[in-house]
């Protein structure tokens, strides 16, 4: 007797996956194209979401090592690419469910009540993965917890028999960050041992470099604003010296981690933002070149993942205007919101207070971030 050989059908197992278009009521028959459409794409985006928990989980592990070894970051980009190009093709998936007619729509939506995408337990996982806890969710929604209403729905009579998984995948999910920290958390833990002017972030003094090193980027900050409000006149200049002063309070206020609820937790938070600053200024340093290419990989990721909420609000308010949502939800209301939601603030917020390499600060010890086997490099390259 031969051995069965495997097939591509039973590999995808193809003949399964397209017995889960039929529809919430089989019996009623076929659902009609339009509606076949509908629950194809939202199938794929929860396929989507599948790969994107994957990936997540190896970068959140591999950064979350007490030693980040060389060959791990490279394999964390890897992943970040990867999420980015599902990111990127689900936002064009917007466009698939935009060729259903707002009509078309209409004519099976009440069938959908009260179910809704709200319901979508992947993406709440991927919040979650990524670092979106109930502390920056109560900036956005204040008490509203959008997990545990969740999870509360699923276990509920109306949760019906699928619930139960739900519930269980989400507090798993939960458990599991509870014990190994968020991307977000191991991303900064990772930053937080960036060495700033060549200094160990364990050596002896490396908190005085720390300390001087921000010191002298509020002086360039100032140095750059001063230069630019000198080619002003008049009332011109005027407001630009008055915006300054705000720039550099603001930024000021940032580094010292002033907005930090728990005073204990102050240090750890100004030492993120050092280094995520120190890594910014000084990109071209050989060795700060893989951790600038993280950070510049997670920024991407996030702004795919913002772009995907912006054009699921923007098709949703096309289809039905700014209706409840099937689920009783504010619908469109409730998904702007959820655009305004940023889960590595600190990477973005960076940003917004860099100068041009003429005013950057004074570089100590800068053979420190040159490779080992840069000398040998160029020996055996001529």
């Amino acid at each position: 007797m031969t051995s069965k050989e495997l097939t591509y059908w039973d590999y995808i197992r193809v003949n399964e996956l397209l017995e889960l278009q039929r529809g919430h009521d089989p019996e009623a028959g076929a659902p009609a194209n339009d509606e076949i459409h509908f629950i194809v794409v939202h199938q794929v985006f929860e396929l989507w979401f599948t790969v994107i928990l994957r990936e997540l989980a190896g970068i959140r592990d591999r950064l979350g090592a007490q030693r980040v070894s060389e060959v791990d970051v490279p394999a964390v980009v890897a992943g970040l690419k990867r999420i980015i190009e599902v990111w990127r093709s689900a936002v064009d998936h917007w466009s698939l469910v935009e060729t259903l007619s707002p009509q078309g729509f209409l004519e099976f939506r009440d069938r959908l009540r009260p179910a809704s995408g709200f319901q979508s337990d992947q993406l709440r996982q991927i919040e979650i993965l990524m670092g979106l806890n109930g502390e920056l969710r109560a900036r956005v929604f204040g008490d509203f917890d959008p997990v545990a209403r969740l999870i509360e729905a699923a276990r509920s009579g109306a949760g019906g028999e699928g619930g139960g998984a739900v519930a269980a995948r989400l507090e798993r999910v939960l458990d599991d960050v509870a014990r190994k920290g968020s991307v977000r958390e191991a991303l900064y833990a990772w930053l937080s041992r960036t060495p700033i002017q060549g200094a160990r972030h364990d050596a002896a003094g490396a908190g005085e470099r720390v300390d001087g090193f921000v010191r002298d980027y509020l002086e360039s900050i100032r140095a750059q604003g001063e230069a630019a409000a000198r080619g002003l006149r008049g009332e011109h200049r005027e407001a630009a010296e008055a915006g300054l002063e705000r720039e550099v309070e603001e930024a000021r206020r940032f580094l010292a981690a002033e907005d930090a609820e728990d005073a204990d937790d102050r240090d750890r938070v100004r030492r993120i933002r050092a280094g995520i600053l120190f890594i910014e200024t000084y990109r071209e340093l050989p060795l700060l070149t893989w951790p600038r290419t993280v950070i510049d990989s997670i920024v991407e990721m996030e702004e795919r993942f913002l772009m995907w909420r912006y054009g699921h609000a923007r098709m949703v308010e096309r289809m039905i205007g700014r209706r409840f949502g099937t689920g009783g939800s504010e619908g469109v209301g409730y998904l702007d919101k959820t655009a305004e939601l940023r889960i590595f603030y600190d990477l973005w917020m960076v940003r917004r207070i860099l100068v041009a390499e003429a005013f950057r600060p004074a570089l100590h010890n800068r053979a420190f971030y040159d490779y080992a086997a840069t000398d040998r490099l160029a020996e055996v390259m001529t």
